[in-house]
């Protein structure tokens, strides 16, 4: 299982052909495998034009997790892939694959739960389908950027349905983690992933934009928060409009709220404190924003990119240029 996407592996085999209406992406009567079920819903997505990047990078992925959900069974698990399903098995598959297909809702939503960090989460409406390799940065240590033994306090800013802040509660267990969003619909969800993984003694949600209702000082600040410019929120995909835009819209550039966010981390940040975004594809646009900054930019063996790192050092030597960024020119 990797940290944040979910990937289901089929030995090789001859690639079958199944008769498939939109309505019927397995025919019933016909004896169908797992494997059967899982390469004709992928042949089907492909068929359909499926985007993915909501917790699988692929179509065999994306219609494994699914049949698996319909039988009952975790992707974590090495199912029988050779194993008959029933009539009603097969109702069942046909059932969510032809609902991912028809509706373009991320698999995820239809689940009703994801995987960040080697950790479920109930996964739904009220935010964004958990994603992100920050996932990795978490499980490997912070990759050393920060001493681990020294992490007493994490702030997890727009943490949605609290997957990071979680996460990081998970993997450093002496340290304290407040979690803050400006949704209420999202808060109530990360409450209820919070109570589900028994942390309600060491993640503290709060209500705010960004920094205005945070008190006190972080050894981390973690943030994945809205990044996609103007023109990348009209060419989306059908599947990320079951998403909320405010978890995605960012301005023009992508970048509305990553600006607040240098202007203002230094003040929230202990001494040899860090600051870890994610921005995506806005990095370039970041990058040409304020070109004498050195941010780092993480690289990840799992995928994924556009995440920097800047310590509060950092923060404080080029405090000007992150007030006179914080309107675009």
């Amino acid at each position: 299982m990797s940290l944040g996407v979910v990937r289901i592996i089929l030995k090789t085999h001859p690639e079958m052909s199944l008769p498939m209406s939109e309505f019927a992406v397995l025919q019933p009567g016909m004896q169908t495998t797992i494997e059967d079920a899982i390469k004709a819903g992928a042949a089907a997505f492909d068929q359909h034009g499926l985007v993915y990047g909501h917790g699988t990078a692929d179509a065999m992925s994306e219609a494994g997790w699914l049949v698996l959900h319909a039988l009952g069974l975790s992707p974590l698990e090495q199912p029988n892939y050779a194993q008959v399903l029933s009539p009603a098995e097969v109702g069942r598959c046909n059932e969510v694959l032809n609902r991912r297909i028809v509706e373009r809702i991320p698999a995820a939503y239809i689940t009703g739960s994801a995987w960040f960090a080697g950790l479920e989460f109930k996964s739904d409406a009220r935010a964004l389908v958990p994603r992100s390799p920050i996932a990795e940065f978490i499980c490997h240590d912070f990759f050393g950027l920060v001493a681990f033994d020294r992490i007493h306090s994490i702030l997890d800013l727009c943490t949605g349905g609290g997957c990071i802040a979680i996460a990081c509660a998970v993997q450093v267990p002496q340290a304290s983690v407040d979690a803050s969003d400006l949704s209420t619909e999202a808060l109530a969800l990360a409450e209820e992933n919070v109570i589900a993984h028994q942390l309600q003694s060491r993640v503290t949600l709060i209500e705010s934009s960004l920094f205005e209702n945070v008190h006190g000082c972080y050894d981390l600040i973690i943030s994945n928060p809205p990044y996609v410019d103007a023109a990348d929120i009209e060419q989306m995909s059908a599947e990320f409009d079951h998403e909320p835009l405010m978890g995605l819209a960012a301005g023009n550039d992508g970048l509305d709220l990553v600006r607040i966010m240098l202007h203002q981390a230094s003040t929230y940040l202990n001494d040899e404190g860090l600051l870890v975004v994610e921005v995506g594809n806005s990095a370039e646009a970041l990058e040409n924003a304020f070109p004498e900054v050195p941010f780092l930019w993480l690289e990840f063996e799992n995928g994924g990119t556009g995440v920097f790192a800047l310590t509060r050092e950092e923060l404080v030597q080029h405090a000007d240029a992150f007030a006179n960024g914080l309107t675009p020119r």
